[in-house]
């Protein structure tokens, strides 16, 4: 697939989509070496990753699931949010938890580190996409929360940027859509 293939086949696709199937070790780290190929101001490569597998995504989403309870307001919690947050992750191969290490020189600014990591993700998106691999970028629950921070360890000037539940789909890759013509988002002098 070439590059502007891989582009127009990106979707986002749900976890709850994915159908069990492992994907290798060797095809995660593929995606993390795309990752680590993203653009960076000052090489200050700000992108981080864990990487959750089997079990493990379980007492993860455990984990995400009870913070959410025990952090949410109560007229604001839902039983179904509890419940999505709890079951993510049930199908998928894999679970990325990205965040942004802040970089130690203060002539770069935070938004060119949020920036990069970004970059960080797309590659992966995109080299997965091109593998027939089905991503989730999930910035939902209590992924920007003080207590993922806590849960992560992460400073005040890190920034958690998503969970990335990858697998592989069992339903029939979606069809794209834009809404807005590209004529109204540019402008030419």
């Amino acid at each position: 697939m070439t590059i502007t293939q891989s582009i127009y086949h990106r979707r986002n696709i749900t976890a709850d989509t994915f159908n069990n199937k492992t994907i290798s070790k060797e095809i995660i780290e593929q995606l993390l070496e795309a990752a680590n190929q993203a653009p960076t101001h000052g090489h200050t490569e700000p992108w981080r990753f864990v990487v959750y597998s089997g079990d493990s995504i379980r007492t993860f989403t455990d984990a995400h699931a009870e913070m959410y309870k025990s952090n949410t307001e109560v007229e604001a919690y839902s039983e179904g949010s509890y419940s999505k947050i709890k079951h993510r992750g049930d199908t998928s191969s894999h679970m990325i938890a990205v965040y942004m290490k802040r970089g130690t020189n203060p002539k770069i600014p935070r938004l060119e580190e949020i920036c990069a990591v970004a970059c960080a993700i797309q590659n992966i998106w995109l080299l997965a996409s091109s593998m027939q691999i089905g991503m989730y970028w999930g910035t939902g629950g209590m992924v920007h929360h003080s207590c993922m921070k806590q849960y992560f360890s992460l400073t005040e000037e890190d920034e958690m940027m998503g969970l990335l539940f990858l697998g592989y789909p069992s339903n029939e890759w979606p069809k794209g859509k834009r809404i807005i013509p590209m004529s109204e988002k540019v402008r030419w002098i």
